[in-house]
């Protein structure tokens, strides 16, 4: 029982700490644009903004937030690959795999925020000056990060951040697998979490040369991602997994982003 106590702890205690990391996550993409000189930081380092003198040249800088983007990326993706996981629940508890994979994830974050390199608030790619411009940009930042938030809820949440299951470590009994459903955004597109992260990483006014080699090297992670994950989907759900990749879009809602019925289902549709 104290096993199970303290299995359902460590879930717990994952999961604050991912709420920790995904707050300061927000404040850490938008911190340059809600900045004022003269003013306290929001937090003690931004993509743009740090509480400390960076004495790296460029270069060096460049090649730190690489290697700590990287790190998070691999991590990300071999952890969460089945044959990883078969592996790795040799050594942890079935039921705490995913809060570990969470915790361990979160916690790279967390050294991500506290070494990140800023290039500098005066290297700018560009910049809006229009007021209403600037609103419009911003409020697409929050909406962003909402998107993010609703469609971890219109999966599982708590199964997703691994709480759900050290419950069921707890109470001692099999956590049911989770059951994919087409509700509210995952009708339109396959990714919305994907999509909202797109969406809060490229919505800024003020675009500065760090924020664009953050939001380029998360876009590229993104899509290699998808590629990966969208593999495993078809290995856990088979067809029906396939016949939800052709009816919905991957990231964009358009008719043209779906993929078009191979030749046997046209030919099908086309007698009926």
């Amino acid at each position: 029982m104290v096993k199970r106590i303290l299995g359902f702890a460590y879930g717990v205690v994952s999961y604050v700490i991912f709420l920790i990391s995904f707050l300061y996550a927000i404040a850490f993409v938008g911190g340059g644009n809600l900045y004022v000189p003269g003013h306290n930081f929001i937090v003690p380092r931004s993509i743009d903004i740090s509480s400390r003198e960076t004495l790296e040249p460029l270069a060096m800088r460049l090649i730190i937030d690489a290697l700590l983007l990287s790190l998070f990326a691999l991590q990300h993706s071999v952890m969460a690959r089945p044959w990883f996981k078969k592996k790795w629940t040799q050594v942890v508890a079935p039921m705490l795999e995913r809060s570990t994979y969470v915790l361990l994830s979160s916690l790279i974050l967390l050294l991500m925020f506290w070494q990140w390199r800023p290039i500098g608030t005066m290297r700018i790619a560009w910049e809006v000056q229009n007021s209403t411009g600037r609103l419009v940009l911003e409020g697409w930042f929050w909406v962003g990060w909402l998107i993010v938030l609703l469609s971890t809820f219109l999966i599982d949440h708590f199964d997703l951040f691994g709480l759900k299951q050290a419950y069921c470590y707890w109470q001692g009994k099999e956590c049911p697998p989770p059951v994919f459903k087409e509700r509210a955004l995952y009708k339109s597109i396959r990714h919305p979490i994907m999509l909202g992260f797109l969406i809060a990483f490229w919505s800024t006014p003020r675009m500065s040369l760090g924020h664009l080699f953050f939001a380029v090297m998360t876009t590229a992670y993104i899509l290699l991602a998808i590629q990966f994950e969208e593999r495993d989907l078809l290995r856990a759900h088979g067809e029906s997994y396939e016949q939800y990749r052709r009816r919905v879009a991957m990231l964009l809602p358009l008719p043209f982003m779906k993929k078009a019925p191979p030749p046997v289902e046209a030919k099908r549709k086309a007698a009926e």
